[in-house]
């Protein structure tokens, strides 16, 4: 029985894959602006005519570039836009959040918008809120932020760790699409940490400065740090509520092993959104990060295929609940 519940080796490493993607995907967040900064001045054809600032820019992304390209001014084109939407060799793409704010905001349906949102739409279906946890740029900076509170903690600063009912996104999400009907703007992108990150990034590689959604992320990250782990995905953000929402019935889902449990609680200790993987509590806010299994000192931790978690399983069997429960039943 025990052989049949082991998890696979890969497992226990898919964290690091994570961190890998969520580092990639902010890199080319970063990059991109350069890059095509770069692709307008060769389609001006006016290197000499450049201050020596913007020459230097030119070098640099002509050295990055050159390997992979034969025309800038066209092979450049190959990836646009962000993780809100953008373009990938072709492939068109958009956050489900995009899509259902645009129809939000439009009071219509403009199918081909609608339609770039079906694939991340359908891995949602599959892996739940995964954009979370594994796509969204803000995550990063959200997850250092936490490595940040730890360091404060061992300072003698206690961070922030007050609990707010869940259901509060929910109602933003709500509030944020009816203000977009309201206003015929796609209002709830202003609030919106992914779309934030990659608007304000492009606005300071561009455009040299920042914007006001600079200023509104700063304060989600000292709302995390200084009132509640997480706060803002957790009891705030649109994006989470609605993945959360298409999310409750996902296909993959991480599912405890009671038989090589002992009961230490690291899982729910590192859990980034308080769930309670130690009592079999997944729910819809689990976003497969994966980082329960990776603390998991026992392997007990693994993916199972099914549409809800599995009922509570009660005390792990290497733990001491379990093993006095059972002795108190011999007696």
């Amino acid at each position: 029985m025990a052989t049949a519940h082991k998890p696979l080796f890969l497992w226990h490493h898919l964290n690091k894959l994570r961190w890998l993607c969520l580092t990639m995907i902010f890199t080319m967040l970063v990059l991109l602006p350069f890059l095509h900064v770069y692709q307008s001045f060769v389609a001006a054809h006016a290197y000499d005519l450049l201050a020596p600032n913007e020459q230097r820019l030119y070098d640099a992304m002509e050295m990055i570039s050159e390997p992979f390209v034969d025309d800038v001014e066209n092979d450049l084109d190959a990836i646009k836009g962000n993780t809100w939407s953008g373009s990938f060799w072709g492939l068109q793409l958009s956050d489900p959040l995009a899509a259902i704010g645009q129809t939000a905001a439009s009071l219509s349906l403009y199918w081909p918008f609608l339609l770039t949102a079906l694939i991340p739409l359908l891995l949602t279906v599959l892996f739940g809120r995964f954009y979370c946890g594994w796509i969204c740029p803000a995550t990063l900076l959200y997850e250092l932020n936490t490595n940040l509170a730890g360091w404060l903690r061992w300072a003698g600063i206690g961070p922030g760790n007050r609990r707010f009912d869940r259901r509060l996104k929910y109602l933003v999400l709500a509030l944020g699409l009816g203000l977009s009907a309201a206003t015929g703007s796609v209002a709830i992108a202003a609030i919106y940490p992914p779309a934030i990150v990659g608007r304000e990034i492009y606005y300071a590689v561009a455009l040299g400065g920042f914007g006001a959604g600079s200023v509104f992320f700063l304060m989600t990250l000292l709302f995390d740090l200084l009132v509640a782990r997480r706060g803002f995905c957790r009891y705030l953000c649109p994006g989470g509520a609605l993945y959360s929402l298409l999310g409750r019935y996902r296909l993959l889902r991480i599912r405890r092993i009671v038989e090589g449990c002992n009961d230490c609680g690291k899982c729910n200790m590192v859990c980034e959104f308080a769930l309670d993987p130690m009592h079999d509590d997944f729910g819809q806010e689990c976003n497969n990060c994966t980082a329960c299994i990776a603390i998991c000192p026992t392997a007990a931790m693994t993916f199972t295929l099914g549409a809800r978690d599995v009922a509570r399983q009660g005390p792990g069997h290497l733990g001491r609940a379990y093993r006095g429960q059972k002795q108190g039943e011999g007696t």
